[in-house]
């Protein structure tokens, strides 16, 4: 069992991916907005974050960037679950410390079968 930290502007994809991990042994945790990642991963010590990158205030690599300087996100995982789909966009998710990205729209099953490489 993993703790996992969703960070999306869009509840219904916050709702898609809860709904797709309910009945799974991981426990969420979720965000609408970049502002409260770092407390949430201090108080929560997730082992993965789902983390969108188009967000308004600071975006998903901005945040990933953040977090890296922080103590308590060491050795959490961050999947960047995005739209933007490019190959461009895909390699500097990588490049940023991702260990995987998920192109939006996704299969409840494909959002698991990443989930289960990397907890």
């Amino acid at each position: 069992m993993a703790k996992i930290l969703i960070v999306d502007d869009s509840p219904s994809d916050i709702r898609f991916m809860t709904e797709a991990l309910k009945g799974t042994a991981h426990d969420c945790v979720t965000l609408t907005d970049s502002k409260g990642v770092e407390a949430a991963v201090e108080s929560e010590r997730p082992q993965l974050a789902l983390l969108d990158v188009v967000m308004p205030e600071r975006n998903g690599y901005e945040t990933l960037r953040a977090l890296k300087k922080l103590p308590a996100a060491e050795g959490m995982k961050v999947v960047f679950v995005s739209s933007k789909g490019a190959e461009t966009d895909v390699k500097w998710g990588m490049r940023q410390g991702a260990v995987d990205y998920l192109i939006k729209p996704y299969t409840p099953e494909q959002l698991l079968s990443l989930i289960a490489r990397h907890v």
